[in-house]
């Protein structure tokens, strides 16, 4: 049928590129796109010979045996052990093996053979798999949102759209694993500063404790009033406060030496080497999110202990109750554990005060919490009520009275979707 569609070639015996081009076919077919809507569009665009075009020599890649115990024997390798890191690299759909695939297991055999225990490897796999899917969509889908969309929006289409595309992804291609490299070794040389750190302390006499189960300081960070600041201002608009949010997070936890381990939309989950460095990071993000003209305000919480290291994430109570903490903070708050607060907090010129025990969500026993403040605390703002926006002195963009109060708004929208329904909004937060 596809051929008779001229989906596929009419030659009686399939090379690698007919089995590569029936695989896009059977992925849009299974992905709700009709094959005679496919064939019409390869009239117009061959755009199946494109992406083959892109793919290069995988497109082109001979493939081998499909049958797990040939290639164990071929790499030098137990077959339950080929199975499971099939299951966890998913090599193709139809599971066929090719010839880089065979390298790959290759490498894994040197690697069990020198002594890395097949359970680290299948981490570090996992963290390949997830950490590269990532690196590699975003290559995609950012060229095909901000340089074909872009082409397409000024009017290229057809014949024109394909050649303008080709040329600027022509250029791209060549660098995108050169460039994958280079960040690499970049994120290579520090994570060897940071194992440099674990080797003095256990030489400085530091407990050893069991595998995988390393001392940290953790702080998450997130926007209060995120969310109604989304309804209020619609998707594209709170993306691009998460952007500005990331870039100070970002730059606070880099002059601290600290890292992010993740991001899940306006929340962050910080790394920092010791108590202090936490402290001064809160202390900066805070800072820095105050300043800005028109912003949400920040929460922070941060906790001390130990964590147990896997797939490249941390786990453990620890990391859930530092996850607690941040959750028991108001907005502007910045809270911490005993372990933070105990900190030396004069070197940095700031308070701490216990706010006594609290029970915690999940927390069996009630966990003592302290707010940390710099000793100048920055003027209050004003809060739009609709979206949770804080305002520096001055910048509102509109002012209403209500009940005997200004109410201050960062935009007309707000404004109007005020007074469209007062009572839903809580005009004093």
């Amino acid at each position: 049928m596809w051929q008779e569609l001229g989906l596929l070639s009419c030659e009686s015996e399939l090379v690698a590129t007919d089995v590569h081009r029936a695989r896009l076919i059977q992925f849009a077919v299974r992905h709700g796109v009709p094959p005679e809507t496919l064939a019409e569009i390869t009239q117009r665009q061959d755009m199946l010979g494109e992406f083959l075009e892109i793919m290069g020599e995988r497109g082109a890649a001979r493939w081998t045996a499909t049958d797990i115990d040939e290639i164990a024997r071929e790499v030098g390798l137990d077959a339950n052990v080929v199975s499971r890191i099939a299951a966890i690299v998913a090599f193709t759909d139809d599971e066929l093996f090719y010839d880089d695939d065979i390298a790959m297991l290759r490498m894994a055999r040197v690697a069990l053979e020198v002594g890395f225990p097949e359970d680290a490897l299948s981490q570090l796999m996992r963290v390949y798999v997830d950490a590269l899917r990532r690196v590699a969509e975003a290559e995609n889908r950012l060229f095909h949102m901000y340089v074909h969309e872009r082409l397409r929006a000024e009017g290229v289409a057809g014949a024109d759209l394909v050649a303008a595309t080709q040329a600027a992804a022509g250029p791209l291609m060549p660098v995108l694993e050169p460039a994958l490299l280079y960040f690499h070794r970049k994120a290579f040389e520090a994570a060897l500063r940071e194992d440099l750190l674990l080797h003095l302390r256990q030489e400085m006499g530091s407990p050893a404790d069991e595998i995988g189960r390393v001392p940290v300081s953790i702080l998450f960070v997130d926007l209060a009033s995120f969310t109604p600041l989304t309804e209020a201002m619609g998707d594209a608009a709170a993306a691009e406060v998460v952007d500005r949010f990331s870039e100070l997070v970002r730059d606070s936890c880099r002059r601290h030496e600290g890292r992010i381990v993740k991001q899940i939309g306006d929340e962050f989950m910080l790394l920092l080497p010791d108590a202090l460095a936490l402290l001064r990071t809160g202390l900066d993000i805070r800072a820095r999110t105050a300043h800005e003209g028109h912003f949400p305000g920040v929460r922070l919480g941060g906790h001390a202990g130990f964590a147990l290291y896997r797939e490249g994430d941390y786990v453990g109570g620890d990391v859930n109750l530092a996850a607690r903490v941040v959750g028991e903070a108001g907005r502007g708050q910045f809270l911490v554990t005993a372990g933070i607060a105990v900190t030396d907090a004069e070197q940095i010129d700031v308070q701490v005060t216990s706010l006594g025990a609290r029970k915690l969500k999940g927390i069996a026993e009630e966990v003592e919490l302290f707010a940390v403040a710099p000793e100048l605390e920055l003027r209050d703002r004003d809060i739009d009520p609709v979206c949770g926006m804080e305002l520096a002195p001055d910048t509102e963009t509109a002012r209403l009275s209500w009940r005997g109060r200004d109410v201050v708004f960062c935009s007309q929208t707000c404004l109007q979707r005020f007074v469209e329904n007062p009572e839903l909004y809580d005009a004093g937060r």
